[in-house]
């Protein structure tokens, strides 16, 4: 069983926010791949499904981004989850729009939703798919940049970015990293 946990806020009116595009990925997929209905469980939304066979557990943690290992670290202790088969899928400001990358491990960059992943897990030993927002420029505009909302001009490339993710999310179970990150790189060509 794999564990995918996408990063966001839960508030109604934080849907459209830059940090939740994370969440806007995991619920594309549960839905392009008939996940079941989400149910409240362990501080988040918890919805089942299979992909090529491979038994799937989608996470969002309803804690606030910056409690969000609150929901991790019991999901994956209730479920006997190790790290080699949990997936977190977060926004990056340090990519630019529309642009994929994955690794294991490393730090968390200022991410505050990966850096309570890794304060209650204890280790940093999972995969991050990282999500390119972009950068405002200026540092002190970050948190009003993340918190903000995508524009519609932004939706020219996120609404076929989010599709690529979704469409390529199969390659995650292969172990095939760098498939991924190529299809989503060459669907999202301009």
């Amino acid at each position: 069983m794999l564990l995918w946990a996408g990063l966001g806020n839960p508030e109604p009116g934080m849907q459209a926010n830059r940090h939740n595009i994370g969440f806007m990925v995991i619920d594309r997929i549960a839905e392009r791949y008939g996940f079941s209905s989400w149910r409240k469980r362990f501080r988040g939304e918890l919805a089942e499904g299979n992909i090529n066979g491979q038994k799937i557990l989608l996470l969002k943690p309803m804690t606030y981004m910056n409690l969000s290992g609150e929901s991790v670290l019991p999901t994956l202790s209730f479920y006997k989850i190790s790290l080699s088969s949990f997936f977190v899928f977060h926004d990056e400001l340090d990519l630019d729009p529309g642009r994929a990358k994955i690794k294991r491990g490393g730090g968390s960059a200022g991410h505050n939703g990966l850096r309570s992943i890794d304060k209650l897990l204890g280790s940093k030993n999972y995969w991050r798919i990282r999500l390119g927002i972009g950068h405002p420029m200026d540092r002190a505009q970050v948190v009003n940049y993340v918190l903000g909302n995508f524009s519609k001009m932004d939706h020219q490339w996120l609404d076929p970015f989010i599709e690529a993710v979704v469409e390529s999310a199969p390659l995650l179970i292969e172990d095939k990293m760098d498939a991924f990150m190529s299809k989503v790189a060459l669907s999202t060509k301009e």
